[in-house]
């Protein structure tokens, strides 16, 4: 019984060290770990609330949805990324700030589907 309070102890010390990182990052690189695993999350939050709104759009809206998306995919990339001679940079806390605005803004429009009717003026 000791062994395994003591393995519940050690798991969780494990858990609560690994957490930390995030809360107190000791270099850039740990910053730029928890940094991705928040872009990552928003990346995954954006695609379902895309998917949600497709599916309540008729032909045109989706038409419209596509459109907009691949305009802020293009603006997110010119304003968030650059290309030097010494390599291709991405601005993560951009990325992240303004996929998260996007996701927010598709969920808005999802809300307002489901309440007075999809506008595909709005898209």
């Amino acid at each position: 019984m000791k062994k395994v309070i003591l393995s519940i102890i050690f798991c969780c010390a494990g858990i609560a060290q690994a957490n930390s990182v995030c809360d107190q990052p000791k270099d850039d690189f740990d910053s730029l770990y928890c940094l991705n695993k928040v872009y990552q999350e928003a990346d995954k939050e954006l695609n379902g609330n895309y998917k949600k709104l497709s599916a309540k759009l008729d032909a045109d809206g989706k038409s419209a949805l596509k459109s907009g998306q691949l305009m802020w995919m293009d603006n997110r990339n010119t304003t968030c990324s650059k290309r030097a001679p010494e390599g291709f940079f991405v601005n993560l806390k951009c990325a992240t700030k303004t996929t998260i605005e996007r996701s927010q803004f598709l969920q808005d429009r999802v809300r307002e589907c489901a309440s007075s009717g999809c506008q595909n003026s709005k898209l």
